[in-house]
């Protein structure tokens, strides 16, 4: 049994050291491509430049936070509230969180002018670049992900010996550390890139009539900066926590329903050989010249669904062998969530992709003007939950009762939280596909400021479109796996309260009945709404600053129009910087400190309500948010490609408008909104012990 166990280790380790070996070799290959002009490695220096000034500036505000939760946590586990490994575990879930996304943020800042180079040459040749930086990014958080998992089994379970209940419950908690890490990414992030890209487009492309990316305007530096820092590391980090958090809640609920190390090892041995598959599929993405939008959505589907389909096959007999033939049913829990995640993604393209009918009849709308267009994209994204939230219930339906659902909870909910680790299994290169969609719109803005051939501006127009769609496929991925998550984490804290002395009794009422229950169930349903509104109101107040600037640097600047003189791009990346970390806080801080409130007003039974009701509602939200700012931002760029009037048209100046009325909608609010709903159940699994000794209900 011991030589087993360690075995498990052994191999997840193994992939681990694999996925970031394959993330070394791939930036290797990337960095070996051409920059281009003087002028392509000048424009990428400044934006390298700026990303890492923003980094360096928020891990400052970052580490503070993250001081004062770690003397919080010591000051619990030396009441003996916590285990005495908690806070490092804390401590370790933000670093390597924010690792990953560092570490996408570096190789994609390095592939913005590669890519615009490589487009010069084809339009294969620029996908493979920016798809191989994104592979990185993909890669190294499933890497880093693994090797933090491994490293703390190891300790946990063979240094300091703890059963495996322990193990499992003291790991869950470095998912707060990751969820807060990522919610500071994002939160961050979004608000920096949409509040100098609704600056950049409301005076440069609405207001003065220049083209986007136009060298002239001064806040095109700071929009693709933002690109680097909201869309790669805050996205990085996100998907981190979503990756690590769904093992190791699947891992706790394993020891739960089963009492055997066989339950928690399989989702380590998926984890694991997801990474293969992911790898293999990455070889596959390939397109020819003057490819479609189709074609190259194609192309890209290839290799994710390749891996999809590989890991599907190689989990039955690696169940089978798990958890023994009484047991192998529960495959197709895993197989699920697979099948979820390609559908969601699917659905997402459907009403995000210009190939389809609703951003096309999106763009139509704007011939009758802004109006029309904003209230048919809110209709696209509103109708966009129905088809996820079905999926999902599908998948929680399926997963649940073929796990033993109906003869043991605890199964059925350990068949929920495996959906979610098959359906982030080929994470590597799901990830690699989202995060490309940065890279590509960068090299975009650097053809455009660099002034290169126009069928290159053509090439990197149509990988910037096919990113749009990715990135709003990736969101759409994203979330579904968060609902899973959450949900698995719920059934997490229920356990994790049953276990403390006392706790048992204290969460046995939960019936909709109980007052406690349905006042939580109320404030979690509130909670999405309200975060939403304070990361839009941040993006809006900094977006302000932004377009004060650059008008007042279009009037004051002489030559600066006729492009005789510089814009002062520094000016409108510190203004983005200083704006973002100062209104990243509070929402951080509000996500943080809610689930103890109710807690210790409510009880238990009031935090089991307000997961219940942030999970529904933010699950809708996100999707809705998401995906109506993606097909805003494809029929944008549907009317740029000569419909409905193209370029400097009256339609395009509403669908700009629109544009711009998604872009927090997408890339701020509604990718925050799944970081949310998983750090609320962290918070509460970390401080369920105070909640039972101190609550008043």
């Amino acid at each position: 049994m011991f030589s087993s166990q360690i075995m498990i280790v052994c191999m997840t380790a193994a992939a681990s050291v694999l996925a970031l070996l394959f993330a070394i070799f791939t930036a290797k290959k990337v960095l070996k491509f051409d920059e281009g002009t003087d002028l392509m490695k000048k424009i990428s220096q400044s934006v390298r430049k700026g990303a890492n000034a923003y980094l360096s500036r928020q891990y400052r505000i970052v580490i503070v936070f993250f001081g004062v939760l770690f003397v919080v946590l010591g000051v619990m586990a030396f009441m003996g509230l916590l285990t005495p490994y908690v806070p490092f575990a804390f401590l370790t879930g933000g670093f390597f969180s924010g690792l990953s996304g560092f570490i996408g943020m570096k190789i994609a800042t390095a592939s913005n002018a590669r890519t615009a180079n490589a487009c010069r040459e084809g339009l294969n040749r620029g996908l493979r670049v920016a798809f191989s930086a994104g592979s990185v990014m993909g890669f190294t958080v499933v890497g880093l992900g693994l090797l933090d998992i491994t490293i703390w089994f190891f300790l946990l379970k063979f240094i300091f010996k703890l059963p495996d209940s322990e193990v499992t419950g003291a790991m869950l908690t470095f998912g707060m550390g990751a969820s807060s890490m990522a919610l500071f990414a994002r939160v961050g992030g979004g608000i920096f890139t949409k509040a100098a890209d609704v600056g950049a487009d409301l005076v440069g492309k609405v207001e003065a009539g220049i083209p986007e990316d136009d060298p002239r305007n001064p806040a095109v530096i700071a929009d693709n900066v933002g690109d680097n820092v909201g869309d790669v590391a805050g996205m990085g980090a996100d998907l981190y926590e979503s990756y690590v958090g769904s093992i190791i809640s699947s891992c706790a609920l394993g020891v739960s329903a089963f009492h055997s190390f066989s339950a928690m090892a399989l989702p380590l041995c998926i984890a694991a050989i997801g990474v293969l598959c992911s790898v293999v599929g990455t070889f596959l993405v390939r397109t020819k010249e003057g490819a479609t939008q189709k074609q190259l959505l194609r192309a890209l589907s290839k290799g994710t669904n390749f891996s999809a389909v590989l890991i599907a096959v190689i989990a039955i007999p690696l169940v089978y062998f798990i958890l023994g033939k009484d047991n192998w049913h529960i495959y197709f829990a895993i197989f699920a969530g697979l099948v979820s995640g390609v559908l969601i993604g699917q659905s997402t393209e459907y009403y995000t992709s210009d190939s389809y009918k609703p951003t096309q009849n999106l763009a139509k709308a704007s011939e009758t003007g802004t109006a029309t267009i904003i209230i048919n994209g809110l209709s696209v994204g509103m109708l966009s939950t129905l088809i996820p939230i079905v999926i999902v219930s599908i998948c929680v339906l399926v997963s649940y009762f073929i796990s033993g659902g109906s003869a043991s909870a605890s199964r059925g909910l350990y068949g929920i939280a495996l959906a979610a680790v098959g359906m982030l299994s080929t994470l590597g290169i799901t990830l690699a596909t989202d995060a490309y969609g940065p890279v590509a719109d960068n090299a975009g803005g650097i053809a455009q400021m660099a002034e290169l051939e126009e069928k290159v501006r053509e090439r990197t127009d149509a990988l910037d479109s096919l990113g749009n769609t990715t990135a709003a496929t990736g969101k759409g991925f994203a979330i579904g796996s968060a609902a899973l998550t959450a949900l698995a984490l719920m059934a997490s804290y229920i356990d994790k309260i049953k276990v403390i002395p006392g706790g048992a009794e204290k969460i046995a009422n939960l019936n909709i009945n109980n007052p406690s229950v349905l006042i939580g169930l109320f404030i979690g349903a509130c909670l999405p709404f309200v975060f939403a509104a304070l990361t839009m109101n941040s993006v809006g107040r900094a977006a302000q600053s932004v377009v004060k600037e650059v008008r007042r640097q279009f009037k004051e600047i002489t030559g600066l129009m006729e492009g005789k003189a510089d814009a002062d791009y520094a000016k409108c990346v510190d203004l983005c910087t200083r704006s973002s970390l100062r209104e990243m806080v509070f929402p951080t801080i509000v996500a943080v400190a809610v689930p103890v409130i109710v807690g210790m007003v409510l009880g238990c039974t009031g935090v089991v309500g307000m997961l219940a009701g942030a999970t529904a509602t933010g699950f809708l939200m996100a999707v809705f948010m998401s995906n109506a700012g993606g097909a805003w931002d494809n029929a944008k760029k549907y009317i740029e490609s000569g419909n409905f009037g193209g370029k400097g048209s009256e339609n395009h100046k509403a669908a700009v408008v629109g544009d711009t009325v998604g872009d927090p909608f997408k890339d701020t609010s509604g990718p925050s909104i799944n970081i949310l709903i998983k750090l609320l159940s962290m918070v509460s699994i970390v401080f369920s012990a105070l909640i039972v000794k101190f609550s008043i209900l």
